[in-house]
Parts: C-alpha cells; sequence; structure tokens
C-alpha cells in the first residue's frame, strides 16, 4: 500500500505543478494579449486611421491646386472675356482655345458655359443649351448665385459618356465687374480612385466615399456611384444618420462576421464623407499569431518542465526510498525493508513452495575490536564484512544488518544443506578476509545460525530458531556454522 500512496502523492503533485504552470502562463500570455490588444486597438482609432483620412484628404487638397490655378486663368482671360463681348460669333475660335487648355494642362476635359445665350462650350463646340428645368444643369445655377470665386464638384460628364468627373467651376466676370458665365476644366476620378487603391495597399484599409445621402460613391479602383447604399448595411446602417451628421469622428460597428474601426473626414471640396476603415481581426492577425505561439512555447516549457519534475521526483523518491531501506553504513538492507519484503516472500513460499533458509550471522568479538581498535575501525570492520556478505551471495538472496554486527540473510530456493554451505563458504570468506586499520591487522571471524522456513511457520518463528543456532555457535567456540533444530511445524 505504501508505494502505491507515494504514486498517487507524485502524481497528484505533477498534475498541480502542470496546472500552477499553465494557469500562469496561459493567465500571463492572455493578458498580455488582451493589454496588446486593446493598445493596438486604441493606436488604430486615435492614430491611424484618422492619420491615414488626414494623409488622403492632403493629397486630395494637393492634386486639386493646379487645376483650380488652372481655372482661375481661364475666368480671368482677357481672350475668353472679349470673344463673349464680341458677340460670341466664331465657335472654332473659343473650341480651339479650349483644346488647347485640355491639351496643355492634361485635362480631362474643359468649358465654357455664356450667360448671355446659355450655350455650353467644349472643345468639340457646342455641347447643349443649359436650361433651369433641365436636373443635370442646376449646377450651373448654383454657381450663378454663389458668392465664391469658384466651387469643386463631382458630376458625370456629358461630353465623355458620363464619367464621373471632379469640376472647378469659376465665375467669369467681365472687364466691368458684371457676371458672364462659368469656365473651367474637369478632372476624371481616376487619380482619385489609384490614390484610394495605392492607399488602400499601404496601410491595409478599406478606403472608400460617400455623399450626404449615405451612398458610396468611390471604392478604390471602380466607381460603386449608386450601387450600394450603406442604410442597409448590417451594422453601420443603423449609426449611419449620426456619422453623417458630424464632419468627422471615430467608429466602431459589427456586420455579423468581423468588427470594423472605422475613421470618417469630410471633404468639403468635394461635398463627400472620407471613409477608412480596417477590420479588427485583421490588425490583430500578428499579434493572434504571436499568441499562439507564445501558448505553444509555455505548453512546451510546462511539458518540459513537468518531465523534469517528474524526473526529479523519481530520483528524489528512489533516493530516499533507498535511504529508508537501506543501511547507511554497510549498504546493506535494513529490518525496515526486510518487513516489507519478507511478506511477499512468504507469499510466493505459499503461492509455489520452495525451500527458503535463514542466516543469522554475527561479528565474533566485535566489542574488542571497539575497544582496541576504536569505533572508526569497527565501522570499517562492519562496512567490509557487509561488502563480503553482497559479493558471495546470489542477487535474489537477500542480506540484512539485523542490528549491531548482527547480518541476517534470506536464501531462496536454499534447503538447510545448501544454505549450511554457503554459510561455511561466508564464515570462509570473513575469517579469510584483510582487515587492517591504519597498518594494524585486525582479525575477524563470523558465527552463523542456519534454520530453514517450515511449513506453517512464520518467519519470526524461523528467525527465532535461527537466533538459536547462532548462540550455540557462539557458545561451542564461535567462528562456526550451527544448524537450528526443527521447529514446530516440522513434519
Amino acid at each position: 500500500m505504501a508505494p502505491r500512496h507515494r504514486i498517487f502523492d507524485r502524481r497528484r503533485l505533477l498534475v498541480l505543478l502542470s496546472l500552477l504552470l499553465v494557469t500562469g502562463f496561459f493567465s500571463t500570455t492572455l493578458s498580455s494579449y488582451y493589454v496588446s490588444r486593446e493598445t493596438i486597438r486604441e493606436a488604430i482609432i486615435s492614430r491611424e486611421l484618422p492619420l491615414t483620412s488626414s494623409n488622403i484628404y492632403s493629397e486630395i487638397q494637393k492634386d486639386l491646386v493646379r487645376p483650380v490655378l488652372i481655372s482661375s486663368t481661364m475666368a480671368s482671360d482677357t481672350f475668353l472675356r472679349d470673344w463673349v463681348l464680341r458677340g460670341e460669333r466664331d465657335v472654332g475660335e473659343m473650341s480651339r482655345y479650349l483644346r488647347e487648355v485640355k491639351a496643355r494642362f492634361g485635362a480631362f476635359s474643359s468649358f465654357f458655359v455664356s450667360d448671355r445665350t446659355s450655350t455650353y462650350y467644349t472643345g468639340e463646340g457646342i455641347l447643349k443649351q443649359v436650361s433651369r428645368g433641365e436636373p443635370r444643369d442646376l449646377w450651373y445655377y448654383r454657381v450663378r448665385q454663389m458668392k465664391e470665386p469658384y466651387e469643386i464638384n463631382v458630376d458625370p460628364d456629358l461630353a465623355n459618356k458620363d464619367e464621373l468627373t471632379i469640376f472647378i467651376n469659376y465665375r467669369v466676370f467681365d472687364f466691368n465687374g458684371k457676371y458672364m458665365g462659368a469656365t473651367g476644366i474637369g478632372l476624371t476620378v481616376d487619380a482619385v480612385r489609384r490614390l484610394i487603391t495605392e492607399y488602400q495597399q499601404r496601410y491595409e484599409r478599406t478606403i472608400y466615399f460617400v455623399d450626404k445621402g449615405g451612398r458610396i460613391v468611390l471604392f478604390g479602383n471602380q466607381s460603386g456611384r449608386g450601387q450600394i447604399d450603406l442604410r442597409g448595411a448590417a451594422g453601420i446602417g443603423t449609426m449611419l444618420d449620426d456619422i453623417l451628421s458630424r464632419n468627422s469622428g471615430s467608429y466602431q460597428y459589427f456586420d455579423g462576421e468581423r468588427h470594423h474601426l472605422l475613421n470618417v473626414h469630410f471633404v468639403p471640396e468635394l461635398n463627400w464623407f472620407l471613409f477608412v476603415e480596417k477590420v479588427e481581426e485583421e490588425a490583430l492577425a500578428a499579434i493572434r499569431r504571436t499568441l499562439y505561439i507564445n501558448l505553444a512555447i509555455c505548453l512546451g516549457i510546462t511539458l518540459v518542465a513537468l518531465l523534469l519534475a517528474n524526473f526529479a521526483l523519481d530520483q528524489y523518491q528512489r533516493r530516499i526510498e533507498e535511504m529508508a531501506t537501506t543501511d547507511k553504513l554497510t549498504g546493506l538492507l535494513n529490518r525496515q525493508a526486510f518487513a516489507l519484503l519478507v511478506d511477499r516472500l512468504l507469499a510466493d513460499y505459499r503461492r509455489a513452495p520452495q525451500p527458503v533458509s535463514v542466516l543469522l550471522a554475527d561479528l565474533d568479538h566485535f566489542k574488542a575490536i571497539n575497544d582496541q581498535h576504536g569505533h572508526a575501525a569497527g565501522d570499517a570492520v562492519l562496512r567490509r564484512a557487509g561488502q563480503l556478505l553482497l559479493e558471495a551471495l546470489r542477487q535474489s538472496d537477500l542480506a540484512v544488518r539485523w542490528g549491531g554486527e548482527e547480518f541476517l540473510m534470506v536464501l531462496k530456493g536454499c534447503d538447510i544443506a545448501q544454505a549450511q554451505a554457503v554459510a561455511e563458504k561466508l564464515r570462509l570468506e570473513i575469517e579469510q578476509a584483510a582487515f587492517d586499520n591504519e597498518g594494524r591487522s585486525i582479525e575477524v571471524t563470523m558465527s552463523i545460525g542456519v534454520a530453514q522456513l517450515e511449513t506453517g511457520e512464520t518467519h519470526d518463528q524461523t528467525v527465532k530458531r535461527a537466533d538459536a543456532a547462532l548462540y550455540a555457535a557462539k557458545q561451542g567456540g564461535r567462528n562456526q556454522v550451527r544448524l537450528a533444530a526443527p521447529g514446530a511445524g516440522a513434519r
């Protein structure tokens, strides 16, 4: 029962140690992960997304500065104003002028709308007559009434198959300050699309423009105008009115599958909202990989620690058991070990009877050795005697330091005659062995009593009979072997 208790205790200790290690490692790793996740999320929301929005906005403004200057130059050009004042007679002159502007500055389109005749001129000639009743011409009447010198807006270009175009509409006045019409150039939105696509690839973010009605009008390398209405989109739809009521802000929403981090910036030049968003799961992919790696490392460390702990406990337990069952001085088994082993020996005997003999030996005149040579010399004699006994016996035999200078040996598979021969051999080994103390020879002999385990007899009874035989050997002159008298169980 005792060994099973020890095994059970060791397993319980290892389980407890593994739980402590796993709990410690996992709690530390997970807490670090959650702190890192919150830090990264906060950095994305408060710094990275707003910075991306600002960069894109700055790039858009930079791209629009030159077109505004070109349109301003057109509005103050004396040729254009003189041509209108002369009555707009030669349409070819205006067409050549607009074609030259378009070619020289790389514009997508160039135009002039006369307020006197309501004629829309392009580089290809007269495009149309503008009218208040035509929804597509409302931009002109808005420009006519505004106080600012120009506006930037995005409209389909009728002259270019309704291609979505950024127009710079500049008011034109004659030399006396009277309103004459509107001129300017149009830029394709492809440049803005390329910018969005570049930023999406560089920063791994989703970037798009949304109008005030909540529709996506520009999305990366394709136009989403009229195709995607965010009011019906999962997650963001319910908060869209609040988003569009502000010029800028940071938001979070869940679309049913993924968590999105969003920054919104209003671009007054385009009258659009710039949406920059990132999926949190993608942003956290790197630290999630780090989490898995750390967890694997923690698991590996835990397994290594458990293996080392198991090895150390095994060594420690073996050492404890050895200390508990081995005589420190001689290296032989002690009486506690004998008590554990004799029960197993008797069980084997009952299961498969075979001769078992007991030898009880005693070093002769050991007290005199201690008195004459000292206790250190006596210990050396005991140590040497124990070594000789171990070397002379078989591996299956038991050799026990019974107490003081007494030794008990249990010989399995030996009847009393064979045990007597073994005892004589042991006695002779001790007698002929060289024992000395600092160069002085010590004469050592041994007396041995031999008894065979008999049916129905306990081991205590057998040892007592061997002890009686030992006593007889001592009384008979020592340095001899005596056989025990048959016990009560003998037949």
